[in-house]
């Protein structure tokens, strides 16, 4: 040990003081990295359940570096002068460990400082959408909306998602401030359709379902105002026409409750049904073929 210490002292330049305890540095990483590696053996070949395999190697990866920090600082820093350091260097290999566990506790709390979201709040954080059940030091658990469940409604699984999430993930909340949105019902009607009396059907239709929601999102808009910055010049359900390839687009927008919206579009939908029935000059579209004639189809203007 002696001669590798006076060959590294000539080779780097290093007092022997500090290349014993680099040595001795390297050897208690060598030592508990072999321990874990044992540990984790042991628990491959005792255990069959992958989770539980996954929770140890993470685990065991906090540990080590935690015991080696602990170790390894005793070996650098001897006496009472150093605990200052001492204890900067503990903090700074916890940070390091437990990095996501710490993230999340100050996630947390920017949560509750920043008002982000309530329970009860639906959000949309990165992919996942859902109701907000429950806020905890680590975690916040939603209640999980859409996937392939169609609008948006409940699929009955609970998420849990690191709080450390709001600070990578664009956040969407649904209720906060303004807690209406704007729903789209696009209705799709042939071209031989008299399309201006299916717009009329439908603003009729909107008007009378939905409109007494424009009244009570236009409150809650001016109460928003003193916070966010949003203006919208018309509240009411409104009708737009678009020319698509198979007919004449009407396409209903109006403001709904989040959470009624399918209720809403089921409502629409059926008296929208109702109402066409009752002419015979308005037909739904689809994807249909066409033969064309020019000689027989043609304008007079075009007829030879």
């Amino acid at each position: 040990m002696t001669k590798i210490i006076q060959w590294i002292n000539n080779l780097t330049g290093f007092s022997n003081e500090t290349i014993e305890k680099l040595l001795n540095s390297i050897a208690i990483i060598l030592f508990l990295w072999m321990i874990r590696l044992i540990v984790i053996k042991i628990v491959r070949k005792k255990v069959s359940d992958l989770q539980i395999r996954y929770k140890w190697q993470k685990n065991s990866i906090y540990f080590t570096v935690l015991f080696g920090i602990l170790l390894i600082s005793r070996v650098w820093f001897q006496g009472i002068q150093y605990l200052t350091t001492y204890f900067g260097l503990l903090s700074a290999g916890l940070a390091i460990a437990l990095k996501d566990i710490i993230e999340s506790m100050v996630g947390w709390a920017f949560i509750l400082w920043r008002n982000l979201f309530i329970v009860g709040d639906r959000i949309q954080i990165g992919n996942h959408k859902g109701d907000i059940v429950d806020i905890r030091l680590f975690k916040f658990t939603i209640l999980e909306i859409g996937n392939w469940v169609d609008s948006e409604q409940s699929t009955g699984r609970l998420l849990d998602i690191p709080n450390n999430m709001v600070f990578t993930h664009v956040l969407a909340n649904y209720t906060k401030g303004f807690e209406f949105i704007w729903n789209e019902i696009p209705i799709l009607v042939t071209f031989e359709s008299d399309w201006k009396k299916a717009k009329s059907i439908l603003n009729e239709i909107a008007n009378n379902k939905v409109e007494h929601l424009s009244k009570s999102a236009e409150e809650k808009i001016k109460s928003a105002n003193k916070k966010f910055l949003i203006s919208y010049k018309n509240y009411k359900p409104t009708v737009y026409t678009s020319i698509k390839d198979s007919g004449v687009m009407l396409t209903i927008r109006y403001l709904i409750d989040p959470r009624k919206r399918r209720g809403s579009e089921q409502t629409l939908m059926e008296e929208i049904l109702t109402e066409f029935s009752k002419y015979d000059n308005i037909d739904f579209a689809y994807p249909t073929q066409r033969f064309y004639n020019n000689l027989n189809e043609a304008k007079n203007s075009n007829k030879p």
